[in-house]
């Protein structure tokens, strides 16, 4: 502490002494005249936009992405030196003791470890790209350090003198897809809370705390029978279609099954990587040429990630001067500093989008272990053992041991006790609604030894996403961009195509698990082989749709297909709110007209509230005493659902929904998350069919009805709506209360106000919401501040590639009071697009500055 006091200290002393200018400043890249670079074969042109946005433009493959890892250096490199602590488990080298359990967590998953292992698998190929890129970062290393490289080193080297960075590695990019696999992790956070609600809470109560995916009234993605124009034949799928929709992603291992050092840590990798709060998930659709404007296919794509400054994407192009067998490429869109490639975008003849595909890809299995063994199928089994040795700045080294089952590393040896889950184990037996939670049965308790938990992950196997990345950025028609997508096999997701000949498509990728007995809805029996997973989903039997009747295809991380479908994908899928929207609006503009760019655009606007009809409906014949209440409730009645920013009927429409859920679950000894608002709103929808039910009585309040817990609801929301904006209702704005604050994921949670005003900027007044399809998500138990994001925009226009419109999160740069810092962050709040401009002629008339990178 003493130290980042001193850090504050010599921080303000330096700004007040005329040289935090210049401190801050001397690490702005140069964009201009000529740069030598060691490694390169020939001269690399970069060109950059006003928003400071490079294209560049190179000979040959390797100086292309050689040249790729020398502006993501110039432009972000502590932020790719920190991932790269992150993913290997090496934060405590940079930050010290602090880390320690975050280190000892990552290590334990060994992303690392796994990511070399893949490296080495790569083609020939593939892995001169990662190397050329790394060759590039480590060109631009070689003429810069220390605060030369980054602002952050100035204030690290307060902390930590003498860190300098090692050089770049493949392995340190291709482990970043680890790191975005755990942002998009799929249900074991609800497995496991569910887990631990089942030692209290009836079946009949947990089964309505998660209701199943309303397939009658939200569409899934494929072979939809509901009329919604989003799905196709099971013929154009490839198979039937399977039940569900993605799940509420807030962790590989919920914070409440662990013990609070191990929970500690999870909540750090969170921080850290951005992923907190729900909403983690995304939209995507594409449209085909016989509903738009133009006659060709249109696309669009908003990830929702954690907030992040810098935003978590960088938008680029790369084009090869003659594209051609040895220099193939010429892609355009966004990617992540550290990484070689454009992960979403289009080339010159497809576009392709991506949406989590939210399958259960995770499971939690209670093991037996007795000493260094763990029991299967009656037998005692070695378990799989190494030393890892963390290096600790300021500090001496820490030694730990790492322990794995047949099913995966033991999450619940990261402490000395054991998790909650391991110290009273419920387990699931059965599949689907016959599912049932309960304590290990006597056989069990013959086992010796002490149960454990242990992590099966499909991205804790060494995968093939690497090589996909560059498949899909040289796909030239549907069959390249599903060879592609069989590739793309961890963090699963759904793929949208268009291409240059009209055609659109989608595509489920992943390694998508095949289980035994059980579905993964409660932790499994690790003893006993029956539940292990027996293999994958074929890639020729996931769902796939190709130009379907309808003319567009619609993801939003709701239900893939319908229960026909022959493959347990998963029981936890996003409610189908984001897609039936999205859906409806775009039914209602093809009814109005031909389709534009601008109208998918204003379809990524949309503020609509999941909960509103209920809410208003709930309230309709609900009146209050106090006349100022009652006159808000009134304000639900013409209201247009809409969580516009300046709305004063969101703020308390919000702020209500909050009350009333609170109300609804909080009455019990039972502490009961409200972690995903979609599936509250389904649940709360319900429960509004039966007045009886038990969701309407809180014993603390003293409430026995529905009618006096939604009086008390809007009593307890305009109370804090008064204490937080005041009590002229008119004034009340939801922008305000549901602000985003840029925090940056190291010094901008430092805890020291200096040192955060350095790197922080907001809060930025937004709209939006929880399931809205502006998805500014917020969290019910944490306040109704913006914590997960539509991570960037884009709209892509298949008939004119410079007539496609794009936006990040901030901007550019990862660099401090850089113009470029967090330039594009009002025009993202706005909800407004930039022009993304793709030919040569069109990105020459838009250049700012030109940097030509010359051998040495």
């Amino acid at each position: 502490m003493l130290g980042w006091v001193l850090a504050a200290l010599v921080v303000i002393a330096l700004v007040a002494a005329g040289l935090g200018a210049w401190t801050v400043a001397r690490s702005f890249p140069q964009t201009t005249g000529t740069l030598p670079a060691e490694g390169l074969d020939r001269a690399v042109t970069v060109q950059r936009d006003a928003s400071g946005i490079p294209t560049i433009t190179a000979d040959t493959g390797h100086d292309l992405f050689f040249a790729q890892g020398f502006v993501h250096a110039q432009d972000r490199f502590w932020e790719m030196d920190f991932r790269r602590h992150l993913t290997s488990g090496q934060l405590a080298e940079l930050f010290g003791e602090s880390q320690v359990g975050t280190d000892k967590f990552l290590r334990t998953l060994g992303w690392h470890r796994i990511a070399e292992q893949e490296v080495r698998d790569l083609p020939k190929e593939v892995r001169a790209y990662y190397e050329a890129y790394a060759d590039g970062v480590n060109a631009y290393l070689a003429q810069r350090s220390g605060a030369d490289l980054s602002l952050e080193y100035a204030v690290l080297d307060l902390q930590n003198p003498g860190y300098a960075p090692e050089k770049w590695t493949p392995a340190d990019s291709v482990a970043w897809f680890k790191a975005m696999a755990w942002d998009l992790r799929t249900n074991v956070d609800e497995e496991s809370t569910r887990a631990l609600l089942a030692r209290t809470l009836d079946p009949e109560s947990l089964a309505e705390l998660y209701p199943p995916y309303p397939f009658s009234e939200h569409p899934t993605i494929v072979g939809n029978e509901n009329g919604n124009g989003s799905g196709s034949s099971p013929a154009n799928a490839g198979s039937p279609a399977a039940a569900g929709s993605p799940a509420s992603a807030t962790g590989p291992i919920g914070t409440a099954g662990l013990s609070e050092d191990a929970a500690r840590a999870i909540a750090t990798v969170d921080a850290l990587i951005g992923a907190q709060g729900e909403g983690i998930g995304s939209n995507s659709w594409v449209v085909s040429g016989v509903h738009t404007a133009t006659g060709e296919p249109l696309l669009a794509n908003d990830p929702h990630l954690g907030a992040a400054l810098p935003s978590v994407w960088t938008q680029m192009q790369l084009r090869c001067s003659t594209v051609g067998p040895d220099c193939p490429f010429a892609v355009a869109g966004f990617s992540f500093s550290g990484l070689p490639g454009i992960v979403i975008g289009h080339n010159e003849r497809v576009a392709w989008g991506f949406t989590n595909l939210t399958t259960d890809v995770a499971d939690l299995y209670v093991e037996r272990i007795d000493g260094d063994r763990y029991w299967k199928d009656g037998k005692l089994h070695p378990l799989e053992t190494r030393r890892e040795t963390l290096k600790v700045a300021g500090g001496p080294d820490v030694e730990f041991q790492v322990r794995t089952t047949g099913h995966g590393p033991v999450v619940s040896g990261l402490t000395d006790d054991f998790t909650a889950i391991a110290g009273t184990p419920r387990i699931g037996r059965g599949t689907g609604s016959a599912e049932r939670a309960e304590a290990p049965g006597a056989g069990t308790a013959r086992l010796s030894g002490e149960y454990a938990v242990s992590l099966r992950w499909t991205a804790l196997d060494p995968g093939t996403t690497a090589e996909a990345i560059f498949r899909l950025d040289r796909a030239e028609d549907y069959d390249d961009f599903r060879a592609a997508a069989e590739k793309f096999d961890v963090p699963a997701q759904n793929l949208i195509y268009a291409d240059v000949d009209g055609n659109i498509g989608y595509q489920a990728p992943g390694r998508l698990p095949i289980r035994g007995a059980g579905d993964g809805w409660l932790p499994q029996p690790g003893w006993d082989s029956v539940y292990d997973w027996t293999g994958f989903i074929p890639f020729e039997e996931l769902p796939r749709s190709y130009n379907p009747p309808a003319g567009y295809i619609v993801t939003a991380n709701n239900a893939i297909v319908p229960d026909s479908y022959p493959y347990f994908l998963s029981r936890d899928w996003d409610y189908g709110y984001r897609a039936a929207r999205i859906t409806a609006l775009l039914d209602r503009k093809i009814a109005e007209g031909p389709i534009t760019a601008d109208d998918l655009r204003e379809i990524q606007a949309d503020d609509r509230m999941p909960a509103a009809a209920s809410l208003r409906r709930a309230y309709a014949g609900i009146s209050v005493e106090d006349p100022k209440v009652q006159a808000a409730l009134d304000g639900l009645r013409d209201w247009d659902e809409q969580n516009r920013a300046d709305s004063p009927v969101a703020a308390f429409a919000n702020v209500l929904w909050n009350r009333v859920t609170a109300l609804m679950v909080g009455g019990g000894s039972t502490a009961i998350p409200r972690d995903d608002q979609s599936r509250f709103a389904v649940f709360f929808s319900e429960q509004l069919r039966d007045p009886g039910s038990r969701w309407w009585r809180n014993a603390k309040a003293g409430i026995t009805s529905r009618d006096a817990l939604l009086e008390r609801a809007a009593n307890e929301a305009y109370a804090e709506l008064v204490r937080a904006q005041g009590s002229d209702a008119s004034r009340w704005n939801w922008g305000e209360l549901h602000a985003l604050t840029l925090r940056s994921g190291t010094f901008g949670k430092s805890g020291i106000a200096p040192i955060e005003a350095l790197f922080n900027r907001g809060p930025f007044p937004v709209g939006g919401g929880s399931g809205v399809v502006n998805a500014t998500g917020w969290g019910l138990d944490e306040g109704y501040e913006t914590s997960t994001v539509p991570s960037m925009r884009m709209v892509v226009d298949v008939s004119d590639w410079d007539a496609s419109q794009w936006i990040n999160l901030t901007g550019a740069s990862g660099h401090a009071f850089h113009p470029h810092y967090t330039d594009q962050t009002g025009d993202w709040a706005a909800v407004r697009s930039r022009p993304w401009v793709f030919s040569a002629a069109a990105v020459s008339a838009t250049t700012r500055d030109t940097l030509r990178l010359e051998p040495r």
